[in-house]
């Protein structure tokens, strides 16, 4: 499985958005659906204090009944961000993800942020290695040379 770093390189969009913990649910919602992304990194200058995604809106905003406008990030913000570094395989991300039931993990070096990755972007490079794999075993068996 490749490294988590090669995984960044190949997302198209490999911009991490983030927003200030004051900035309003609404505002990190709204930019969340115009990149059509489910996750902000929230930082106060160059210090990470937090991610916000759509889940933390749907269950602390929408089921509790307060308002996007009027609640700022913070408030809604998980703080104790999990993170990998460039290094870390395919594999250990999704095990990560996994055991804490998490969609979304910053990837980390040297306490510089790298990127962001999805469980989408695991599974799709997931589903692509195993197509490459089929294809070869397809051309091993029927003697074509690719």
């Amino acid at each position: 499985m490749k490294p988590v770093a090669q995984i960044l390189k190949s997302k198209l969009d490999q911009t991490v958005y983030t927003l200030a913990p004051t900035a309003s649910v609404f505002d990190a919602v709204k930019l969340m659906a115009e990149k059509n992304i489910g996750a902000l990194v929230i930082t106060e200058g160059e210090k990470i204090v937090g991610i916000v995604t759509e889940r933390d809106y749907a269950r602390k905003i929408v089921l509790m009944g307060r308002s996007s406008k009027d609640t700022p990030v913070r408030d809604i913000m998980t703080s104790s961000v999990l993170y990998v570094r460039p290094d870390h395989a395919n594999e250990e991300c999704m095990a990560l993800m996994t055991e804490n039931r998490l969609r979304h993990l910053l990837v980390m070096d040297g306490g510089k942020l790298l990127g962001l990755v999805s469980i989408g972007d695991l599974v799709k490079d997931i589903i692509s290695e195993q197509k490459f794999i089929i294809q070869q075993l397809e051309h091993y068996i029927t003697g074509e040379r690719g």
